[in-house]
């Protein structure tokens, strides 16, 4: 794939500035219409003894002075200014979607890498919340660009199917339910009595006790045990796989915690035998005073193992059986301090490969009335909201496209869309406070404007009478120049990022900057769309900015695409 930056970077000679720090400063401005690439010189300043004005202005001449392949190159204000020959940039790049299609920003830089993303990780018995949201989006928009580049992406369900929870759900049930009842409401009947155990629970510790022997039962192997914890797995995964289907969301592997009960005892007897394990008031611990960090615990006094213990098994695991290059984990940024620990206990094991495991934390999500708890049962439905979207979208289709075919099919995939930017559109690090009337806003940046945006480019295409497809290869005309005015190479300028696009936003594992920049093609494709008479001008002219519309709608699609979301060629 070209690498225009790297092109720039090898014109530009700094004494004792090796080219690969000079292709690191190298940046586009902001406002294109200064230069497609620029170099601020003023890190240079100190070490040449020169102004960033005079250096731009030195490295400039040498430039000029031999064959290069720029339309121009200046020096303004401390900045190196670089513009490549507009023409020949529309032309390279529509043959080059053209040729790629849908493969346009794919890439082989991940060639050999194995990715694992642990994402979602839903808890068994318990329905899908709005909480749960950003975790599933982001590491399913993570694994598709992983994808999309070249590596070999895992996408891992850590499911939360182990603990006391479970023997409290196994003593709600035998009180106050019964199998034909629970398989008729789902997981729905399940949460009802979590939540009344705890009602009942604050009223008769008792109730503790007993759920506390029910899962010693599941752990020993008991028979109605297991077979009331596996009806509960069973219908939790029924409900959650219809959500993942909406959300467009896969998993290679639902190896969740209980997966791990054989394989925590080998990890623990080598922390015991490289003297890391510590006994503390009869718990098994690695302390980390050292480090500035409580200490891992791993077995509690009453011989019970715990989350971090899990993990530690689950990371071996997958590095035993994927041999990852890098192990994410997209669990909120409450649980910092849980990840530091246990990925401080892998590297002080003495395994090297413990700088590979990767917690990529996310902001929590809360209504506008208070925090979210399953338990009290004030929880948003993430089945609701995505029900509540796709009706209010096709509310608004009727309204605006009466004569649109497939409504019920745009509305849910222009409903579920909404939801989806909405939750990618912000850096993923910010706490974020539920609102249905930020998610379904339908005007400003949203996902339903990209969605429409690439709708629109498709009803151009559809009212024109050319194979779009052939521009530029040569078999119908094309009159480039047409496309070299601000408007037009702003967006051909936008277009060709989109591959260096997706790279940032792995370096950063932060889909926002796919949604921002999703925006931007939108933005920029309007302004076109205004400014520049597509058809019923001159052949050639139609031509050229046709093929352009047609790149626009390929990066669109695909981009959107990438973050789960469909691309409705009529809305």
């Amino acid at each position: 794939m070209r690498d225009k930056k790297r092109e720039v970077a090898e014109y530009i000679e700094i004494e004792g500035m090796p080219m690969e720090a000079i292709y690191e400063l190298i940046e586009r401005p902001q406002d294109l219409s200064k230069g497609d690439y620029a170099l601020p010189c003023f890190r240079f300043a100190k070490t040449l003894r020169k102004s960033p004005v005079m250096i731009a202005e030195e490295i400039k001449n040498k430039i000029l002075d031999k064959s290069h392949p720029f339309e121009s190159v200046e020096a303004i204000n401390g900045y190196l200014n670089f513009k490549f020959d507009k023409k020949k940039e529309s032309l390279y790049l529509i043959e080059n979607i053209r040729k790629q299609g849908a493969k346009y920003g794919s890439s082989d830089e991940g060639k050999g890498k194995t990715v694992c993303i642990d994402y979602s990780s839903i808890n068994i018995a318990k329905p899908f919340h709005i909480g749960h949201l950003m975790t599933t989006v982001l590491g399913g928009a993570l694994y598709r660009i992983y994808k999309k580049r070249g590596y070999n992406a895992v996408g891992i369900n850590h499911l939360g199917d182990w603990g006391t929870q479970f023997g409290k759900l196994i003593v709600a049930y035998k009180m106050w339910g019964d199998e034909k009842t629970i398989r008729e409401t789902g997981i729905m009947g399940l949460n009802d009595l979590y939540v009344k155990y705890h009602r009942e629970a604050e009223k008769d510790k008792d109730l503790d006790d007993k759920a506390r022997a029910w899962f010693k039962k599941i752990e020993d192997g008991d028979k109605e045990a297991l077979k009331l914890f596996e009806l509960f797995k069973e219908l939790t995964l029924v409900e959650v796989e219809k959500v993942y289907k909406r959300l467009n969301i896969k998993f290679d592997s639902y190896a969740g915690e209980s997966f791990y009960n054989d394989k925590m005892e080998p990890v623990l007897n080598e922390l015991r035998e490289k003297g890391l394990i510590e006994v503390s008031e009869g718990a098994e611990i690695v302390n980390l005073d050292e480090y500035q960090m409580p200490p891992c615990l791993l077995v509690r006094s009453d011989g019970a193992t715990l989350y971090a213990t899990r993990d530690l098994a689950a990371a071996f695991y997958r590095k035993k059986t994927y041999d990852f290059w890098k192990n994410l984990y997209v669990v909120a940024y409450q649980q910092n301090l849980h990840f530091k620990q246990v990925f401080k206990v892998v590297e002080l094991m003495g395994y090297e490969w413990a700088k590979d495991l990767i917690h990529i934390p996310f902001g929590m999500v809360s209504l506008e009335s208070g925090s979210m708890s399953t338990r009290a049962g004030n929880v948003v439905w993430l089945k609701d909201v995505l029900d509540r979207s796709e009706e209010q979208s096709l509310d608004i289709i009727k309204a605006k496209s009466p004569h649109l075919n497939n409504k019920e099919t745009v509305s849910k995939q222009v409903g579920v869309g909404a939801v989806i930017f909405f939750a990618l559109s912000s850096g993923r690090i910010k706490d974020t406070v539920f609102s249905y009337d930020e998610v379904l806003n339908f005007d400003g940046e949203t996902g339903p404007y990209v969605q429409y945006t690439n709708a629109r480019c498709n009803s151009v295409l559809r009212k024109a009478e050319v194979d779009i497809k052939n521009i530029p290869s040569g078999e119908i005309e094309a009159d480039f120049s047409s496309i070299e005015n601000e408007s037009s190479y702003t967006l051909i300028s936008i277009l060709e990022q989109f591959g260096e696009i997706l790279s940032i936003s792995l370096d950063k594992y932060e889909p926002s900057i796919l949604t921002r920049y999703l925006i931007d093609v939108a933005k920029a494709f309007n302004k076109f769309y205004l400014e520049n008479r597509i058809i019923d001008g001159k052949l050639g002219v139609s031509n050229a900015r046709l093929a352009l519309v047609c790149s626009t709608a390929v990066v669109l699609k695909e981009g959107l695409s990438l973050l789960g979301i469909e691309a409705p060629e009529e809305m």
